[in-house]
C-alpha cells in the first residue's frame, strides 16, 4: 500500500543564528524520506492553510488576530520562542492544517504520516515552546465537528508533557488525552491530561517500554476511538539537546512499532506527527524523526 505523507515546502521558517529549534528540520526530513526506499512505498500530499473558522475552534478570535497581524507582544513571543514573521503564519497555517488533512487520509487508507505538527503547547490563547497553533487540538476538534468520526484518542510520546493540548481538550468528552513525558522537563507547571504519565530522567529502555505498552492498554480501556494522533516526539532521545531522558534509538523504534502495531491490530485508523527533537546535528535529527516513518513501513506493508 501507498502510505500518505504530508509536507508542504513552507514548512521551514528563518530563524537566529544558533537558535535551540531547527529551522530546516521539516525539509531535512524530507529530503531524507524522498531519497530512501520508504518513498516507493508513500505518496505525498500537499496540505492548504487552514481557515480562521477551523481555528477558532480550537483558539480565541483574539490570538488567531495577533498572529496574523504580528501583534505580539514582547513577552508573548518570548514565551513562544520563535520570532514573528509572515514565514512563521504560512507555516503555522498550514502545518495545522496538515495534521487534519493526514487525519482525514488516515480514516481512509488505515495511517497517515505528517512531516511535521505536535505543536502540543500552543493554548487557546497563547503559543509557547516553538507551538504557534495546536495541531493536535485542531484536528481532533474538527474532524469531529465535521462528522467524519466520533471519538479521538491523542497519545502524546513527546518528552514534554503537552499542557497545550489538555488544556483546550478538557472539557471534550469525545477528546481522550494521554501525555507519557518526563516529569522534571518543560512545561514546569502541566495540565492535568486525561491521562498523564511522568517518567523519571534516567529511565531504561525497558521501563520505558513496559509503560509504554501499559498506557495503550490503559487507554483503550477509558475510551474506543475512532481515530488515533499519535505525537511521535524524539526529544525522549538520550543525546537531545532539550530532553532529560536516556533512551536510545533502537528503543524509540520499538516505540512507534508498539503502538502502530497495537492500534492496527484493533483496525482503529492512526495519524502520526513527528513532535519535538533538538540537536545541532541536522543529519542525525532527521534520522531521529524518520524512525516513525520505518515503523509506519513494517507495520503496514508487512515488511520483515
Amino acid at each position: 500500500m501507498k502510505i500518505p505523507w504530508i509536507f508542504h515546502k513552507d514548512y521551514d521558517i528563518p530563524l537566529p543564528k544558533n537558535h535551540r529549534f531547527s529551522s530546516s528540520k521539516f525539509g531535512d526530513l524530507y529530503t531524507l524520506l524522498i531519497d530512501s526506499y520508504l518513498a516507493k512505498s508513500a505518496e505525498v500530499f500537499i496540505p492548504n492553510p487552514a481557515k480562521d473558522t477551523q481555528l477558532t475552534k480550537v483558539h480565541t478570535r483574539e490570538y488567531i488576530n495577533k498572529i496574523k497581524n504580528g501583534n505580539l507582544s514582547t513577552k508573548e513571543e518570548k514565551i513562544l520562542g520563535l520570532p514573528w514573521s509572515e514565514t512563521l503564519v504560512k507555516r503555522s497555517y498550514l502545518a495545522v492544517n496538515g495534521t487534519y488533512l493526514a487525519s482525514k487520509l488516515a480514516l481512509v487508507n488505515g495511517i497517515a504520516c505528517h512531516l511535521a505538527g505536535g505543536t502540543h503547547h500552543a493554548h487557546a490563547n497563547h503559543g509557547s515552546g516553538f507551538c504557534v497553533f495546536n495541531d493536535l487540538a485542531y484536528a481532533a476538534k474538527n474532524i469531529i465537528s465535521d462528522g467524519k468520526c466520533k471519538k479521538v484518542l491523542i497519545i502524546d510520546c513527546d518528552v514534554h508533557q503537552g499542557d497545550g493540548t489538555a488544556e483546550i481538550c478538557k472539557n471534550d468528552n469525545n477528546i481522550y488525552t494521554c501525555s507519557i513525558h518526563a516529569s522534571n522537563n518543560f512545561p514546569s507547571i502541566k495540565v492535568e491530561s486525561d491521562l498523564d504519565i511522568g517518567l523519571d530522567d534516567m529511565i531504561s529502555d525497558e521501563d520505558y517500554l513496559r509503560i509504554i505498552q501499559s498506557a495503550l492498554t490503559t487507554c483503550s480501556n477509558k475510551i474506543k476511538p475512532d481515530l488515533v494522533l499519535y505525537d511521535a516526539g524524539v526529544d525522549v532521545h538520550k543525546n537531545d539537546k532539550l530532553g532529560r531522558l536516556n533512551i536510545s534509538s533502537k528503543c524509540m523504534l520499538k516505540r512507534d512499532l508498539e503502538v502502530l502495531k497495537f492500534f492496527k491490530s484493533k483496525n482503529i485508523p492512526i495519524t502520526t506527527v513527528i513532535g519535538g527533537g533538538y540537536s545541532s546535528n541536522n543529519i542525525e535529527l532527521a534520522q531521529r524523526h524518520a524512525l516513525i516513518f520505518h515503523a509506519a513501513d513494517q507495520i503496514f506493508n508487512a515488511k520483515k
